[in-house]
Formats: structure tokens, sequence, C-alpha cells
């Protein structure tokens, strides 16, 4: 990381680091990705019964590693104002808070996965699926969590690249464990989705200790000696991180939470449609990684910027960031637009499935504009170290005007399950709408202070 003189080199530190943390989060994304299109292969109770696991996983891992990411504008800022030395406590902090975390939602889960699951209208297969894929990927909850705090440091400093080796590297071996698990190959039992969870937590294991020995081998990070000194917790440390990162896992649990709760809300409806959502709801959640790459790059740029005090280029980089944001999203538009049946082909060869799928596509279109403008924002907001706000707005966006929209549409109109999407659509729109407000103000207020100095 080091400051742009030029609009053009702006440009090139944002492509810099935006492509890397972009091929990072398809990698990742790729896992649950060809969880659902290889468990699809196996049978439509499979897909629903992965499709429900992944529902009930997503929100809890979003949001509480949302909390985690308070590390990167923590590192940012502190590396933009020089205060290097201060990096180690906080990363040794942050895999603190990591830990307990775990332990945290393993106990919770525990004791409540029987009972959320009994609770559903679910055929046994689809339960049995569901339950087992979530117990499996429990195995993998602590390192996933600890990788987390060491991929935040390693953005931080700039080296998005490193990320986007690491998940590159893993990426094939879950593709591989997938294979031999699902279908039972090697000698193997064909465990179908339960073995997709096996796989997704033998690969956390393995980007956990592939970024341990980076971060403590390779340069530039042995600059910062990390682990080198046992800090004991410390409480004044968890509460910097817990303040920025409790708004920020909520605004994303808000977020993540009510596309599960409305896959939850489908479990009424019959299995081909659980199934078909399912399949579009991935295909979006793929596309949506561009604005959320785009979003994270911004924390790093910006809380670079602020730390050193360049109010100006804080704000260039985020109007970059928007802007290219809603041009990818539109070319993305357009090519589902086009191509929403070979999409829905991918993932399964169920005819009722790929038909229902498509139709499911087409709303996914008007999900694009929204995500490409309120993401950027949101990770321009944490690079302020903006949050409180933001988690607001995704609360009344999505669950007091998305929501009850989509509820309403869907049991009480002729829209049925396509109403939820509906209502979906309209609370992305309201989010978008309140973050470009803002930081529209945070922006302003900014400038002023530092016209007054």
């Amino acid at each position: 990381m080091h400051q742009a003189s030029t609009y053009k080199e702006r440009i090139q530190i944002f492509i810099k680091i935006v492509v890397p943390i972009l091929v990072t989060q398809l990698g990742l994304f790729s896992m649950n990705l060809f969880d659902i299109m290889m468990t699809g292969n196996v049978g439509a109770g499979d897909l629903a019964g992965v499709a429900i696991g992944a529902g009930l996983w997503v929100p809890v891992y979003t949001g509480l590693s949302g909390i985690l990411l308070s590390i990167t504008p923590i590192v940012a800022q502190l590396v933009g104002a020089k205060k290097t030395d201060n990096v180690p406590f906080s990363i040794t902090q942050g895999v603190y808070v990591a830990f307990a975390m775990s332990v945290l939602i393993i106990a919770i889960g525990a004791l409540s996965l029987n009972p959320i699951l009994n609770s559903m209208n679910l055929e046994s297969e689809v339960r049995h699926v569901a339950k087992f894929y979530l117990v499996a990927l429990g195995f993998g909850i602590v390192p996933l969590f600890i990788y987390t705090v060491l991929r935040c440091f390693i953005d931080a400093l700039g080296h998005t690249r490193i990320s986007m080796i690491i998940t590159l590297l893993s990426l094939p071996i879950n593709v591989l464990l997938n294979y031999l698990l699902i279908f039972g190959k090697l000698g193997l039992p064909a465990l179908g989705g339960i073995g997709a969870g096996i796989a997704s937590a033998l690969t956390y294991w393995l980007i956990m200790i592939i970024s341990l020995y980076i971060v403590l081998k390779k340069h530039p990070f042995t600059v910062y000696p990390l682990f080198k000194k046992l800090y004991p917790i410390s409480l004044s440390k968890w509460k910097e991180i817990l303040l920025i990162g409790v708004p920020i896992g909520l605004s994303i649990f808000f977020e993540t939470s009510i596309f599960s709760a409305v896959t939850l809300l489908m479990s009424s409806f019959d299995t081909v449609t659980i199934a078909s959502h399912q399949v579009a709801l991935n295909f979006a959640s793929l596309l949506y990684m561009i604005p959320l790459s785009i979003s994270m790059a911004l924390t790093i740029l910006v809380g670079f910027e602020i730390g050193a005090g360049r109010i100006k280029d804080a704000k260039q980089y985020t109007y970059m960031g928007v802007l290219s944001a809603v041009f990818l999203s539109t070319v993305c538009a357009v090519f589902l637009y086009f191509f929403r049946a070979e999409v829905a082909f991918l993932y399964t060869k169920d005819p009722e499935v790929i038909a229902l799928t498509t139709a499911f596509l087409l709303y996914a279109l008007f999900f694009q504009l929204s995500d490409a403008i309120a993401a950027p924002i949101q990770g321009a907001l944490r690079g302020y170290k903006d949050v409180n706000v933001t988690f607001m707005l995704a609360f009344v966006s999505y669950w007091i005007i998305g929501l009850p929209i989509g509820y309403f549409l869907a049991n009480y109109t002729d829209f049925g399950a396509f109403g939820y999407w509906l209502g979906l659509i309209a609370g992305l729109a309201a989010g978008a709408v309140g973050l470009a407000w803002r930081l529209y103000l945070l922006q302003n207020r900014y400038m002023k202070k530092a016209s007054s100095v």
C-alpha cells in the first residue's frame, strides 16, 4: 500500500487490490457452489437438504465472520498512520476473538439444530441430509474463523494476491474431496450431501494451515512478528474489535439472513420449488461476489487513506468503486437474462427444477443494480469505521420492508413463491438508497473538517 499521486495511479492500485479479492471470493464461494451443483446430480432430496443446511449456515458464518472483518480497517488505519508496532497485538487479539466465537457457535448449534429442523415441514430425507451436512461443517468452524483473521491481516496490507493464491490452491482439493465423498469413489462411501459438508470442513483446515505458514515464514509478513509474543487477553482491544465488528456483522447478518429466512419460509412449498429457489439464489449470490469484492477493496483503500488523513483520495476511491460495480453488474444482468436456462442446467438435469429455476433467475436480474450500489458503499463506510448506521439501515431495509412485503405477496396474492423474491428486491433497493444518503452526509462532514484544519 502506498499513496497515489495521480488518478491513473489510483485506478491501477484499485485494480491491483480488487482483482485478487474477486478471485478469492469466487473461489471461496465456489466451495458452496460445487456443494450444491454436485449434490444436485445425486438427487432433488440431497440438493434440497444441502440448500436448507446452507440456508442455516451462511447467515451465521457471514454474520460472525463479519465481526472479524473489523481487523481490516483497524490494521489498514494503523499502517496508514505508521503505527505498525501495534499490528501483532491486534492480530493476536483477533485470533482470540475468533476462537471464542467458534466455541460459542458450536455450543449453540449443538443445542438448537434438532429443534430448528424439526420445526420445519421437511421430508425425512431432506432433514437428515441438512442435519449431518451442518454437523460435518461444524468441525471446520474454528480453522475457518482463524483463517478469516489472517486473511484480513494479509488484505489490509494490500497483499490481496496472497489470499487469492491460498484460495486457488485449496479449491481443486475441495472439488476432489467433494467428488470422492459425495459419489463414493476410491472405495469411500457415497455420502451425498453429507459428503459435501465433510469436504468443506477439511478444506477449511487446509486454508488455515497454509495462511499460518505464509504469515509466519514469508516476506513481507515477517516484518510484523506475529505470535512471537503470547499476549494476554485484552478486553479493551476486544472492545475495539467488537465495537467496529459487531455492527458490521449485524449488517451482514441482516442481509444474508433475510435470504435464509425466505428459504426457510419456502419449506412449505414442495421439494422442486425449494431446490429451484436455492439454485437461482445460489447463482445470484455468485454474481454478488463482484460488488462484494469491490466493497472489501474499498474498506482497505479508504481505511488506508483515512488513517493517513487524505480525505479527498478516500472519496475518489469510493466513487471509483461504485461506478465499476454498477458497470460490471449491468454486464452480469445482461448475461443472466440471455443464458438463464443454461445456468439452471449446470446445477441439475431435472426438467421441472430447470423450468422453475429459469423463472426465479428473471427476478434475480433486479438484485444486480441495488447490490452494485449498496455493497461498495458499505465497504467505504467500514473504511471510515462508520458502521452503526449501516446495520440499522440493513435491519430496516430487509426485515421491516423486504420480508413483510415478500410474505404478503407470497401468501395473499397469486405470485406464490415469487412474492418472496419481489420482497427481497424491495428491501435491497431501500437499503441502497439509505446507504447512498449516509455516505453523502459522511463525506461532507469529513470534507468540512479537512477544510477547517
